[in-house]
């Protein structure tokens, strides 16, 4: 019986060791790739923590060290993952191959607490129901009439009288956070038919804002941690930034919830009235819902998903823009110049930017685009391959792997943007770079750029971003110089689900004389 007993132990011994001695030399065998120095079992992973307040750049120079811009990353704790910045790879997996690369339930696993079943958080058919709804939300001409009255109504009535008053008190104005207030005012006016007035001076930061800060903050950080296993297990428990976060979703979903109910309510009360007008006049993005039947959880996940990314996105791009406009006095002299062509002829003053005309920007919507070629909102995205795969540059992919394509470090390849890649010139989005004004601007691939994603799964907000940049970037520097009061070489990046400058962007605001710039 013992003997038994010791050869079924010994067979279960063999057994487990041939099994984990197999899975190594899968591991550290086969064909070798460029990445972080790694060891056996734990990987890359003491790298990994050293680089882990700096990845951008570690990742960044690993990339550029790749003769093919792909690395494989392997590290204890997480799974296999490929870091790219070749636009063949990306393109492969975005528009190829869509089809294989799903964000996946490891993605999907990190953010589900917080999205839910919303559309950024979805693949399949639930996925394709979201972005048919979406799309034709997107194309209807009352939302783009909806999106410009909002934005005339916050900028005019809100942004501007705070500038003003700061220019004549000499306040030191975070922009950063000024313009976060003003992205989710216009969101939840477009999204929820609600108005937070988080503009307001007079009002605190609204409680709703704080619990989306916090949750997008952890959630992305679960996504960043050494060890996965950790946060999981926190999350089991109950504890710490886990228990936090959990506080902090309650919020949100609460918040959004009675949000839902009242405009329920609201639409239930005009439906009673047979005041069918009424109800079509509810343009908003959550009326639209209600009014095709949709269940709660879907409306609010739907709806949280289009909130955070309304609000980071563009808060994001134009802080940097204006960062970039302070080192780069010449480029911001160009701009204005444009800016001041494009007004209407009202007083000089209380001059507008028609909607339409915006469109025909070239000079600013470049600036924009080199402003998140170099400081992209979103600093990487990540798939995970349902079968097995061979990237277009020879990389081999599992079915599992994180699969990552990397926007922040694509802007920083010597291959794709020459030995200038580090410089801040607008010029080079123009088919004649030495002839900006009234110049035609460059078709680049949206592969070489996937700031907004691409194939399937493009942003479909993507020129209804730019809009409201526009309209509020030409608006600010038709009226205002923003003046950096620290050193303005030693902003850094912070890559959260979206990314944002750390410290914030203190600015003095000085007026513009109007009539030495036109």
């Amino acid at each position: 019986m013992l003997i038994s007993f010791f050869s079924f132990f010994s067979l279960c011994f063999l057994g487990c060791s041939s099994f984990f001695l197999l899975n190594f030399i899968k591991f550290w065998s086969g064909t070798q790739y460029y990445g972080p120095k790694s060891y056996p079992f734990i990987g890359c992973l003491i790298s990994f923590y050293k680089n882990r307040f700096h990845l951008l750049d570690w990742y960044t120079d690993l990339l550029a060290q790749s003769p093919t811009q792909t690395i494989v990353v392997k590290r204890f704790g997480a799974r296999r993952t490929i870091v790219t910045a070749n636009p063949d790879n990306v393109e492969y997996m975005l528009k190829t191959n869509f089809n294989n690369f799903p964000k996946g339930q490891p993605f999907t696993e990190i953010l589900g607490d917080l999205l839910g079943r919303g559309i950024f958080n979805v693949d399949g058919e639930l996925w394709r129901t979201q972005r048919k709804i979406a799309s034709h939300g997107f194309t209807t001409k009352s939302l783009k009439e909806l999106v410009a009255k909002t934005l005339q109504e916050e900028v005019k009535d809100r942004l501007l009288p705070i500038l003003e008053s700061a220019a004549k008190t000499g306040k030191v104005l975070d922009m950063q956070e000024l313009l976060r207030r003003l992205a989710f005012d216009v969101v939840c006016k477009v999204s929820l038919g609600t108005d937070p007035g988080c503009l307001e001076p007079s009002l605190p930061v609204s409680p709703l804002v704080t619990a989306f800060d916090i949750a997008s903050m952890i959630s992305a950080r679960r996504g960043a941690a050494p060890l996965f296993i950790i946060w999981k297990i926190k999350r089991a428990l109950k504890i710490g930034t886990e228990k936090t976060l959990k506080e902090a979703i309650e919020h949100v979903h609460r918040s959004v919830a009675e949000m839902i109910q009242s405009k329920k309510e609201k639409v239930k009360q005009l439906q009673k009235k047979d005041n069918h007008s009424a109800v079509d006049s509810e343009e908003d993005l959550l009326s639209r819902l209600i009014s095709a039947g949709h269940d709660e959880e879907f409306i609010r996940d739907m709806v949280i998903s289009f909130i955070m990314a309304g609000r980071d996105t563009t808060s994001a791009a134009m802080t940097w823009l204006f960062w970039s406009l302070s080192r780069y006095p010449n480029v911001e002299a160009d701009l204005v110049k444009e800016v001041q062509k494009n007004l209407n002829d009202n007083d000089e003053k209380e001059r507008l930017l028609d909607y339409e005309e915006l469109k025909e920007m070239g000079l600013m919507k470049a600036c924009l685009n080199e402003t998140m070629r170099l400081y992209p909102p979103v600093a990487w995205d990540s798939k995970h391959p349902l079968v097995d795969d061979v990237l277009p540059d020879g990389t081999r992919v599992q079915s599992g792997d994180r699969v990552t394509y990397f926007q922040y470090g694509m802007g920083r390849m010597e291959e794709l943007w020459g030995k200038d890649r580090l410089e801040f010139k607008p010029d080079r989005w123009f088919v004649e770079p030495d002839k900006v004004e009234g110049g035609v601007l460059k078709n680049v691939s949206p592969y070489k750029f996937p700031v907004f994603q691409a194939g399937p799964r493009v942003c479909l907000g993507k020129e209804m971003a730019f809009i409201q940049m526009k309209y509020v970037v030409s608006s600010i520097l038709n009226r205002f110089q923003l003046r950096p009061v620290i050193d303005t070489d030693k902003a850094v990046l912070v890559p959260l689900l979206t990314a944002h400058m750390a410290g914030g962007f203190n600015v003095k605001v000085i007026e513009r004389d109007c009539k030495s710039q036109i």
